[in-house]
């Protein structure tokens, strides 16, 4: 079904501990943090300032998505891609980077638009679908439970299958 991946929720649920010192959830929900376009919809589940991070830090969860983390922090996301085939790669990718706060560059190579990197290292998930993940030397096709260590190289994904395909991302700050 066309458009299927704008309807992409995360189910959040954060434990804490409660006045008498035990244990308890804190919160259920679907991550108020959230960005549907027309290629993908990113949920930010966690982000922290620095590490080690404080158990009860909850880091700006309310500012929007971000593009990277913070420095000497993190974000953990996830992400469902559209096949490429539903939306205008070239336009979505320039209209999205106005949409994301942080700094990243996005250009299209050697016929790939959407190729950008961000200043973190980030493990990448593969947990539904299929999707390509494009270096600016080669390819390899990911599927579910594949990883991916990427090392702030320019990169571009790319999902050549006709379903949404989901990843969950450790976006680790990181310099070079």
């Amino acid at each position: 079904m066309a458009g299927e991946h704008l309807h992409a929720q995360a189910r959040r649920i954060i434990t804490g501990v409660d006045a008498d010192g035990k244990s308890c959830f804190v919160s259920d929900e679907n991550t108020p943090v959230r960005l549907a376009g027309p290629g993908n919809t990113k949920c930010d589940i966690w982000r922290a300032t620095s590490i080690p991070v404080a158990y009860d830090d909850g880091a700006g969860l309310d500012e929007g998505v971000i593009t990277e983390p913070p420095k000497g922090g993190i974000v953990f996301r996830q992400t469902t891609f559209a096949p490429d085939t539903e939306w205008d790669k070239s336009l979505g990718y320039s209209d999205s980077k106005g949409q994301l706060r942080g700094t990243v560059s996005a250009e299209e190579a050697d016929g790939v638009p959407g190729f950008h990197f961000t200043e973190s290292v980030d493990i990448v998930t593969i947990l539904s679908g299929e999707i390509v993940a494009v270096m600016e030397t080669e390819e390899k096709v990911l599927r579910a439970g594949d990883t991916l260590i990427m090392r702030g190289v320019k990169h571009a994904w790319c999902n050549r299958t006709d379903r949404p395909v989901t990843l969950q991302a450790l976006m680790i700050s990181a310099s070079g």
